[in-house]
């Protein structure tokens, strides 16, 4: 006899996409009242390949998974806009580090706040000790399949 197919909400992944998507929106919602309107959920990626010290163009490529022109582009966009420059390399004259600007900072601040409210209110509803554990668990997963053989890196999906 068949089994009975888990109804769609009870997926862990359509349950992880969700959660996922709740907190993307609510965090988007909020940097636009706080005036970064301007930011899209596909640059919070980039972004943290940013922290601390900066990257180069070829490191956020390898690091999100598209092309060079993509990168290049999305680069174009945030500095144009003043979130990242572009600098001379200390150690490659010929590349280029990429780091965040005062305007790239104060947005790291805004969301880690945001999210800080976030998460706190989601411990209020679960408790904060189970968002604690949950979060991990999450690691050890993120862990143990980054350790295994996989065809390709572990990296966010937008």
């Amino acid at each position: 006899m068949p089994k009975t197919p888990r109804r769609h909400q009870d997926d862990l992944a359509t349950l992880f996409s969700l959660a996922f998507s709740t907190l993307n929106q609510e965090l988007h919602q909020r940097l636009v009242e706080l005036g970064f309107d301007d930011i899209r959920p596909m640059h919070g990626f980039l972004f943290q390949g940013l922290i601390p010290d900066g990257a180069t163009a070829k490191t956020l490529v390898e690091l999100l998974g598209i092309s060079k022109q993509a990168v290049s582009q999305m680069l174009d966009y945030l500095e144009e806009r003043g979130y990242v420059i572009r600098r001379p390399h200390p150690s490659d004259g010929r590349g280029k580090l990429v780091v965040l600007t005062e305007r790239g900072w104060a947005l790291i601040k805004a969301k880690e706040s945001i999210y800080m409210n976030i998460e706190n209110r989601w411990g209020g509803i679960i408790g904060p000790n189970h968002l604690n554990t949950m979060r991990s668990d999450l690691k050890q997963i993120i862990q143990f399949v980054g350790e295994e053989d996989l065809p390709q890196k572990l990296r966010p999906v937008w």
